[in-house]
């Protein structure tokens, strides 16, 4: 076989190898990473002063795009029944925090963001890998929440989100 026919035919097999999205290797029942961390405000934050509070910490790649805002939205409207609930939310991406600053402006958001630039939140709890958007295979942030226990245990990972049912996925509803 000649080399450009061993070529055009690795070629064409590698378009036909299914792509597998990166998920987490944190699981139910694991003790979940330490967080803190840069709030939107500037201040430091460290999951210490929320003892006592279930944590929903959820992970999204980018501030202000659709599937992003439509997830910080759908939080945002079911706040108070999470609240209620016992939830604390909290939201990371790789954003500065004026950028989320200008998101939680623009779309009211109640509760906090994290600003992690150098990805150390993001590579703690594993969403950082290869994916898949229109065609094109990157490294970036998976779009992954965790519900974390009052005693620090991960209760639950949903890396399968419905962005615009997301307080549904985390509630039960």
């Amino acid at each position: 076989m000649s080399m450009t026919i061993l070529r055009k035919f690795l070629i064409k097999a590698a378009k036909h190898v299914a792509f597998e999205k990166h998920h987490t290797k944190l699981k139910a029942g694991d003790k979940a990473p330490a967080i803190h961390g840069i709030l939107h405000d500037g201040t430091e934050f460290d999951a210490k002063n929320y003892k006592g509070k279930k944590i929903v910490l959820y992970f999204y790649p980018k501030d202000s795009t659709p599937a992003c805002t439509a997830q910080a939205c759908s939080l945002r409207d079911n706040y108070k029944a999470m609240l209620k609930a016992g939830y604390a939310v909290l939201g990371v991406s790789a954003d500065t925090v004026k950028k989320h600053q200008n998101f939680i402006k623009k779309y009211d958001l109640p509760f906090p963001l994290i600003s992690d630039p150098e990805l150390s939140l993001i590579k703690a709890f594993d969403v950082w890998g290869k994916k898949q958007f229109m065609g094109r295979i990157f490294d970036g942030i998976i779009r992954t929440t965790f519900v974390i226990n009052e005693k620090g245990k991960i209760e639950e990972v949903i890396s399968d989100v419905d962005t615009a049912g997301h307080a549904g996925q985390i509630m039960g509803n």
